[in-house]
C-alpha cells in the first residue's frame, strides 16, 4: 500500500495510540466529577489544553475542544455572527474548505450577506480585496490559512493588519497547517482559529477552536458547564489525550519533516510535469505551498477514473477534499482559481505524510505513467486533440 491522502486523514501516531490505551481500558472517570480518579482525568484534559495553547502561542483558557475542525469552523462563524451587536455581513474567500463554504451558503439562504473574495491563479486572496470588501456592517472575516486542496498559504498576517484597523474579528481555518508549519496566533493576528487532530496523526473526532480573550462568541451547545459553559457535553477524553500526544510528537518532528516532505513534494511535481505531457500544477510553488501537497491536472482524462486505476495498484490519493467525496460537480476551489471544467475534472491531489518515502514516489510514477497513457488511449477527448493536432 502507498498511502498518499494525508490531507484527508493521517495514520495514528504510535504515541497517540499509547496515550489513549489507558483511557480505553482502566481510566474511565468523568472529568466533571470531584473524586480523585476524576480529578486525574481532569488534569489530563487540562494538560492537553495547555499543549494545544502552547503550540499556537495562546493561553489555555482560549482553547475549547470540539468534535472536529468542521465543528470549530461552524462555531466560529455562527457564534460570532450571533454575538454581533450590529452587522450581519461576513467576508470569506471563494476557496474555503466546505466547513466554511457551506456554512456561509446556509447563512446566505437565511438572509445573511456573504462576500466571497476572488483569488488569483494560485488560489491566493489579495489583502487589498479584503479591505475593499469591508462595510460598516461587516462582523467577521474568515480566510483559510492553508488550502486543503491545492496547499496554497494565504497572507493571513497581512490581512489581520486590515481587520485590526477596522476592529473586525478574523477567523482562520488552520486544520491543514497545525503540526506541519509554525503557527503563532499573535504573529498571524487572528482572533479565532480551527484545528483538527486527525490531520496531524491524532485520532478522528476531536478538534479545537481558539478564541482570543475578549472575542464575543455565543456558546455552541447549552447544557452542562463543560468548556467553561461554551460547549456543553462530557469531554471526549480519549480523543483529547490522543490529540495531545500526536501534537507533541508532530511538533518535535515538524522541522525535519517539513524539509523532507518539501523535497518529496518537489520531486513528485518534477517527475510528473517532466515525464507526463499535458499536465498542470495547481496552486502555489515552493514556500507558499504546504510541504506535502501536490495537486495536478491530467488533461483528457477523468480524475476519478485515474483514482480507481491507482486503487487497483494499492495506491491511494484523492480528487480533492474528503468532505466532497461523491460530489459530481468540479471542485469549487479549482473552478474559482480559473481552471476549466476539463482541468478541474482531471485533477488529482497527492498529499504526503510521515510514512511516505522516495521509493513511494518512484513506485507511483511507474504506475502513473502507464495508467495515464492507458486512459488517454481510451479517451475521445484525447483522440480529438491528436486528430486536431495532425490537421493543424
Amino acid at each position: 500500500m502507498i498511502y498518499l491522502d494525508n490531507a484527508a486523514t493521517t495514520p495514528l501516531h504510535p504515541n497517540a495510540r499509547d496515550a489513549m490505551l489507558p483511557h480505553l481500558t482502566t481510566i474511565h472517570a468523568n472529568p466533571s466529577s470531584i473524586y480523585t480518579p476524576a480529578r486525574l482525568v481532569r488534569k489530563a484534559v487540562d494538560d492537553v489544553r495547555k499543549i494545544v495553547a502552547d503550540a499556537i502561542a495562546a493561553q489555555p483558557n482560549e482553547i475549547f475542544f470540539t468534535a472536529s475542525g468542521t465543528e470549530a469552523d461552524n462555531w466560529a462563524i455562527k457564534g460570532v455572527l450571533e454575538a454581533a451587536e450590529h452587522g450581519k455581513h461576513i467576508i470569506t474567500s471563494s476557496v474555503e474548505h466546505h466547513g466554511i463554504y457551506h456554512v456561509c451558503e446556509y447563512l446566505q439562504s437565511k438572509g445573511i450577506d456573504i462576500t466571497y473574495l476572488p483569488v488569483d491563479g494560485e488560489g491566493r486572496v489579495s489583502p487589498a480585496d479584503v479591505e475593499a470588501a469591508i462595510r460598516p456592517d461587516t462582523c467577521l472575516i474568515s480566510i483559510i490559512l492553508a488550502n486543503n486542496e491545492v496547499g496554497t498559504l494565504q497572507p493571513i498576517a497581512e490581512i489581520s493588519k486590515i481587520t485590526r484597523k477596522h476592529g473586525i474579528p478574523l477567523h482562520t481555518d488552520a486544520v491543514q497547517a497545525i503540526g506541519h508549519m509554525p503557527v503563532n496566533v499573535d504573529e498571524l493576528g487572528v482572533d479565532l482559529l480551527s484545528l483538527s487532530a486527525h490531520k496531524f496523526y491524532g485520532p478522528k473526532g476531536i478538534g479545537a477552536l481558539y478564541v482570543r480573550k475578549g472575542t464575543h462568541i455565543t456558546p455552541l451547545f447549552h447544557g452542562g458547564m463543560q468548556e467553561r459553559s461554551r460547549r456543553a457535553g462530557t469531554e471526549n477524553v480519549i480523543g483529547i489525550v490522543g490529540m495531545g500526544a500526536a501534537l507533541t510528537a508532530s511538533l518535535l518532528e515538524m522541522e525535519t519533516e517539513h524539509t523532507r516532505l518539501s523535497q518529496l513534494r518537489d520531486k513528485l511535481i518534477h517527475e510528473i510535469l517532466s515525464t507526463i505531457p499535458h499536465t498542470k500544477l495547481n496552486g502555489a510553488q515552493g514556500d507558499n505551498r504546504l510541504a506535502g501537497n501536490v495537486n495536478i491536472s491530467f488533461l483528457f482524462i477523468e480524475g476519478e477514473s485515474l483514482l480507481l486505476h491507482l486503487d487497483m495498484h494499492g495506491i491511494y490519493a484523492s480528487t480533492g477534499s474528503a468532505c466532497s467525496s461523491g460530489a459530481l460537480d468540479p471542485s469549487h476551489v479549482l473552478m474559482n482559481m480559473g481552471l476549466t471544467h476539463e482541468q478541474a475534472n482531471g485533477a488529482i491531489r497527492f498529499s504526503l505524510g510521515r510514512e511516505n518515502t522516495s521509493e513511494d514516489i518512484d513506485a507511483l510514477m511507474v504506475v502513473l505513467q502507464q495508467t495515464v497513457k492507458k486512459l488517454r488511449d481510451l479517451s475521445p477527448l484525447y483522440d480529438d486533440y491528436i486528430n486536431s493536432t495532425k490537421r493543424g
